[in-house]
């Protein structure tokens, strides 16, 4: 049987024994360490068990397979480097405002949350939104702080509000 026409777990399993050696391999070159390219791999062909499918559309397996993973790679990378920049913050903190583990956490959940909202947003734009939110400045504030005219803050207020409203929430 052909495997477009095999049960969807047969086609899978067939589908990771053809390409699940070269991904690692691929990932081991980019990441220089064998068990984060396993898991990368793990975690690539896990977006296909959820969604078997797939397997039926894909004209390149290992195209659509190192796309998948570098997306993936570069999660992970964002994700690390806003775990180190929250330690960053918090080393400088007197124990006794230190977070518990638990506190730990929940905060870095809520940045990986946060970061998820802003992503796909223009850096200039996130700038004049967060300037706005978290800083209090007035439009003509930011215009000044940013080297741009009102109607451009104004622009991208609205364009940052845009996107905040058509993100799907988890």
């Amino acid at each position: 049987m052909p495997a477009a026409d095999a049960p969807p777990q047969q086609a899978l399993r067939t589908f990771y024994h053809a390409h699940h050696t070269w991904l690692v391999n691929w990932l081991k070159r980019r990441l220089g360490c064998v068990h984060h390219a396993n898991d990368l791999a793990h975690d690539t062909f896990l977006k296909l068990v959820a969604k078997p499918s797939t397997l039926t559309h894909i004209q390149e397996p290992r195209a659509f397979l190192s796309t998948v993973a570098h997306g993936l790679m570069v999660d992970q990378f964002r994700k690390s480097a806003l775990e180190q920049a929250y330690l960053d913050a918090i080393r400088h903190l007197p124990v006794s405002f230190a977070p518990s583990p638990e506190e730990h956490l929940a905060m870095l959940e809520i940045l990986l949350q946060i970061d998820l909202l802003f992503r796909g947003l223009k850096p200039n734009v996130r700038n004049a939104f967060l300037l706005s939110k978290l800083e209090g400045l007035t439009y003509p504030e930011i215009a000044m702080r940013l080297g741009i005219s009102l109607r451009t803050v104004e622009t991208y207020m609205a364009e940052a509000l845009r996107h905040l409203l058509t993100v799907p929430r988890a």
